[in-house]
């Protein structure tokens, strides 16, 4: 059955298995999310708790719009970020400003942050601030459009694709940093 059937099907007997079904579907999904953003597991499994509780008292809200995967994705997406916010692990969220931007830099291509050494990527990812991280993943992880990433940030599509070129130079400029090759 296809998500929208099983929330047709819930709407209309209210049963509980057709509940667990998106449950059983989506639960390994957000705590994966949730880890990511959090990093602990305990306050993910806490927010996994809280993210369903959401799903669950608002199903019947959902009008499908969009796809129930997005819808859950954003409800996960910002209940992490609130979570993020409240502990002040985040000074600004959506103000990202660059360390010593260049005047001029060229595109970095997608293909130069997906062609980086495993180590060299979760070093260069623990130097971005977790916005910056969180929108490297949404766009190149998890595939989120850039549409859907200027929804959840209340953003424009034009400045999602800025501050994501940015993020990639910023990326770049970290790996050259410390990886860089030292002649002999």
């Amino acid at each position: 059955m296809e998500d929208i059937d099983i929330i047709r099907a819930y709407r209309e007997r209210r049963h509980a298995t057709c509940f667990q079904i998106l449950y059983d579907r989506y639960s390994t999904k957000v705590y994966s999310k949730a880890v990511t953003m959090l990093r602990k597991q305990s306050e993910a499994e806490d927010a996994t708790q809280e993210i369903f509780t959401k799903i669950f008292l608002n199903l019947g809200k959902f009008q499908g719009q969009s796809k129930f995967s997005t819808w859950v994705y954003s409800i996960t997406y910002n209940l992490c970020i609130d979570k993020i916010r409240r502990e002040k692990k985040v000074r600004d969220l959506f103000n990202t400003e660059m360390e010593d931007p260049p005047d001029t830099v060229e595109e970095v291509p997608d293909e130069a942050l997906l062609n980086l050494q495993l180590n060299e990527l979760k070093y260069v990812l623990s130097k971005l601030t977790d916005t910056e991280r969180m929108m490297l993943l949404m766009k190149y992880k998890d595939g989120v459009k850039i549409k859907a990433i200027a929804s959840l940030l209340d953003k424009s599509e034009s400045a999602v694709k800025m501050q994501l070129k940015r993020i990639k130079e910023k990326a770049k400029r970290i790996h050259e940093h410390r990886f860089a090759s030292t002649p002999s």
